[in-house]
């Protein structure tokens, strides 16, 4: 039988990271209060609504949803009762500059026939390429996703070395485009691949190419869409944390930590001390430094690392269905490399830019009035550093919508009902991602791994961190894994 609550968690933010972190630590016995700037929570994992039109906000793709399951299966619920998904037959469309269609269907055998047939690829190439991506996953998982970097202990077993000393070969010292397109030697293919380096934020013509392990995820353990859309997974999530008792507090934004000789007391909420014997930040670490931690050393090397890209996102209601887009879809640029060096310079965007359009009403249909659609069309872009923005989303407009009117043969601006924005100013201000960085740091060198910052303060007793800014980094999957690698850090009360 479990004891009372005798030990008191604070977690700033209830990003994804936080909700999963508040859950585990819960179940351990703890007594766990949330605290939210926002009214809402899910952090970037949020929704907008307009004009009867419904969009999630932030993250598009789902995977890894085992990692949801099992926070419910920790907590002794079935998560099918909760929590639902199904697994997509083609995990995105691809429209090359060219017309070339490619169906990338999840079934791997029918997706390297379907780009042979397509592109001219050899088929066999496609299958060996995913095969290496699940050799990648395989052997360095339990390393750098499931584990902290920054513990001795982590080192301490024969699967941890093996999996380090596999490093050399595994690509660490190549890019990823050099990888691809030596894998491949197919341009179109090789951009099809090169384009998971965006998933975290990243350059695929710098950054090492065991990021391959990213099409892993999407095309052997398969892509999926949540019921309900991808802000249910916060909702579910949310809805778990509070039937195992945590508490709570929206519109409360954390003013500071409060400590004692190297030990947190607790925060500081409206200038009322709240008490915790342990603190987990789900909170962009360079703000934690800059606004919670004031007069703590920082630490200079991790917080002065590369930044991710950011995004601008046209949030559209449509009046037209259109049978040649699914969930999914990725519009090309022609200049792949060109796209990206622009993205290195960060003064200007690309005026061809790849576009990625999701589109939930495929899914959910109750997302958008009858015989419309739910237009969330993205592109890359660099990380806010006070560039006029009003300038460049005004010409990222025009050149969307030239692309995809040439692309779908419509004139697709007198098809828009409402818009809504979303930019690397509103980013950083409604999710305090510094600079509206969407994965904290790149991954644009091959030590980027040990330079995130730890999920522990090795100054502050008690103090802990979850979430896209720190190890193992952004995305759903590594948040979730993120408050995995905290929870190993508590000792069950009993």
């Amino acid at each position: 039988m479990r004891l009372s609550k005798s030990k008191k968690v604070a977690v700033v933010g209830a990003g994804v990271g936080g909700l999963a972190t508040a859950i585990r630590l819960s179940i351990k016995g703890y007594s766990v209060e949330v605290f939210e700037s926002n009214s809402y929570i899910g952090g970037k994992l949020s929704q907008i609504e307009s004009k009867n039109f419904r969009f999630d906000a932030g993250p598009s793709l789902f995977t890894m949803p085992e990692l949801v399951d099992e926070l419910f299966e920790l907590a002794n619920k079935n998560p099918r009762q909760y929590f639902n998904y199904l697994q997509l037959v083609e995990s995105c469309r691809y429209f090359y500059p060219d017309g070339t269609f490619l169906r990338g269907y999840s079934d791997v055998h029918k997706f390297a026939e379907e780009a042979a047939k397509q592109t001219g690829v050899n088929p066999k190439k496609v299958k060996k390429h995913l095969e290496k991506s699940a050799y990648i996953y395989d052997s360095t998982a339990f390393l750098f996703l499931e584990r902290s970097l920054h513990k001795w202990r982590s080192y301490l077993s024969f699967r941890v070395l093996k999996s380090f000393f596999k490093l050399p070969f595994l690509g660490v010292f190549s890019s990823m485009h050099k990888a691809n397109s030596k894998a491949l030697n197919n341009e179109k293919m090789t951009q099809l691949f090169d384009r998971y380096a965006t998933y975290n934020g990243s350059n695929p013509y710098v950054a090492p190419s065991i990021l391959n392990i990213i099409p892993h995820l999407e095309f052997n353990k398969g892509a999926f869409f949540p019921k309900g859309g991808m802000y249910s997974i916060a909702l579910c999530l949310f809805e778990l944390a509070k039937s195992l008792g945590v508490k709570f507090h929206l519109n409360s934004k954390v003013s500071r930590i409060i400590e004692n000789n190297g030990q947190v007391l607790g925060i500081e909420v409206d200038g009322i001390h709240n008490n915790a014997d342990y603190i987990v930040c789900n909170l962009d670490i360079h703000f934690v430094y800059k606004n919670l931690l004031q007069g703590y050393k920082k630490p200079i090397k991790t917080l002065t690392q590369e930044r991710s890209t950011s995004a601008l996102i046209f949030y559209w209601g449509i009046n037209k269905t259109f049978d040649n887009l699914d969930l999914h879809n990725i519009f090309f640029s022609e200049d792949y490399k060109q796209e990206f060096e622009y993205l290195r310079q960060g003064k200007k965007l690309y005026d061809d830019p790849t576009i990625y359009v999701n589109i939930t009403s495929k899914k959910n249909k109750s997302d958008a009035p009858e015989g419309c659609e739910n237009w969330f069309v993205m592109i890359n872009v660099p990380s806010n550093t006070g560039q006029d923005w009003d300038s460049l989303i005004v010409g990222a407009r025009q050149s969307i919508y030239r692309k995809l009117s040439q692309q779908l043969e419509i004139n697709l601006e007198s098809h828009i009902l409402t818009e809504r924005i979303l930019e690397p100013r509103t980013i950083e201000s409604k999710t305090a991602s510094y600079q509206g960085s969407l994965y904290g740091s790149a991954s644009n060198n091959k030590m980027a791994a040990f330079f995130r910052h730890s999920n522990f303060s090795n100054d502050i007793r008690g103090l802990y961190f979850c979430g896209g800014s720190v190890h193992p980094g952004g995305g759903i999957p590594l948040a979730l894994s993120s408050a995995k690698i905290v929870d190993g850090f508590f000792q069950t009360l009993n």
